[in-house]
């Protein structure tokens, strides 16, 4: 099975959203890169806005993910409080 991904630039803006990441997914890599960091995970990753805020330390919304992001795969589904990606089958 393949493995869903995401990837982000390499800024202070992005920082904290790649950390919740890579606590709320335990099987998740992330390979730094200048400029870059790409997340993979098999089967499953899971973004959720309430570890972003405990990073932060204020409130989040979850689409300002957008800004930073450049490039991901997987079928995505997202709400409020979560944007996962995955393979569904």
């Amino acid at each position: 099975m393949s493995n869903v991904f995401i990837a982000f630039q390499a800024n202070e803006e992005s920082r904290p959203v790649v950390d919740a990441i890579l606590a709320d997914n335990p099987q998740a890599q992330a390979v730094y890169s200048p400029g870059l960091v790409k997340i993979d995970c098999p089967t499953r990753l899971v973004i959720k806005r309430a570890t972003i805020e405990e990073q932060l330390g204020r409130r989040f919304d979850l689409q300002q993910i957008h800004v930073n992001l450049v490039t991901l795969s997987g079928n995505i589904d997202e709400d409020d409080d979560e944007f996962s990606l995955s393979w569904k089958h």
